[in-house]
């Protein structure tokens, strides 16, 4: 596992000449139906110079609404994905990629990003801690990835010029959004090829879910995973559940630092200011050019 301290993007980029960033485009597409979950807004982020006669990686990502626009996120801090996008190409760092982030529902946001492992029996043994988090006890975690599997990823396949493949296919989030992310590749080995996990939220229901990775978890050869986490705030509590997961990474073949990395953030918060300071290493991570990983 690396421990850091964060290290600005613009450090991290040294661009030859002295013109302006190109930059990429952010479309808002409107209550996209589904026949899985509720209509939601979508945005798709097209990068710098996108033609369609040539085709694109895919990032999907969640809780779209704190992606690109501080406007619509939560606490007015968004990741600001589209600057370290915009950054990146223009540095030569990283392949040009698509990014389509889903906005959640906020009042069922833990029923579709919680794996489903559990029955309503079973959830509702847990403290009323957990139970609260939930709008009921039915978990919407399967219906929220046929989604993006079944009606989402068609859609943007069809409308844009992308690389559908798995190899070219990748999915992030943060929290709860990490764990999603995780579930999405281990449902999905044929669809996603990698996953980043930024503070994943492996203390929802007391860690449950890294128990079924022992069997859940794909071989290492053909996928790569990025985690993180910081040591403020919520943060705090989730090293001790990332070592049992690095522990299990190595038992199935991963190797640091090649197709799999665990990274600690002294001093980082649970937050989207957090997220927007490092999400630029994650990216890198899942589209960066050979010669810059």
């Amino acid at each position: 596992m690396k421990s850091i301290y964060f290290i600005p993007l613009l450090a991290l980029i040294f661009v030859a000449c002295t013109s302006p960033i190109k930059k990429g485009k952010v479309e808002v597409l409107k209550t996209f139906p589904s026949n899985f979950v509720q209509s939601r807004n979508v945005e798709i982020y097209t990068p710098p110079g996108y033609n369609p006669k040539i085709s694109y990686p895919v990032l999907y990502m969640h809780d779209g609404q704190n992606v690109f626009h501080p406007e619509t996120s939560t606490h007015q801090i968004d990741w600001g994905v589209d600057e370290a996008m915009d950054s990146l190409v223009n540095g030569g760092i990283i392949e040009p990629m698509i990014v389509v982030a889903s906005w959640c529902v906020p009042e069922i946001r833990w029923n579709e990003y919680m794996p489903n492992i559990l029955s309503t029996e079973e959830i509702v043994k847990y403290p009323f801690g957990f139970m609260n988090k939930l709008n009921d006890s039915a978990l919407l975690s399967d219906q929220y990835l046929k989604f993006i599997v079944t009606e989402l990823k068609p859609f943007i396949d069809s409308a844009y010029s992308t690389k559908s493949d798995a190899e070219n296919t990748y999915i992030m989030g943060s929290s709860m959004g990490g764990l999603i992310s995780l579930y999405a590749l281990n449902s999905y080995t044929g669809v996603f090829s990698r996953a980043a996990c930024l503070s994943t939220h492996w203390h929802a229901f007391d860690g449950l879910y890294i128990e079924t990775l022992k069997s859940t978890l794909p071989k290492a050869g053909k996928h790569a995973i990025y985690f993180d986490f910081g040591t403020a705030t919520l943060d705090s509590l989730y090293e001790p559940y990332q070592l049992r997961v690095d522990s299990l990474m190595q038992q199935k073949g991963y190797m640091q630092n090649k197709d799999w990395v665990t990274m600690k953030f002294e001093g980082a918060e649970h937050n989207e200011a957090a997220w927007n300071e490092r999400v630029h290493i994650p990216l890198k991570f899942l589209a960066g050019k050979q010669e810059s990983q």
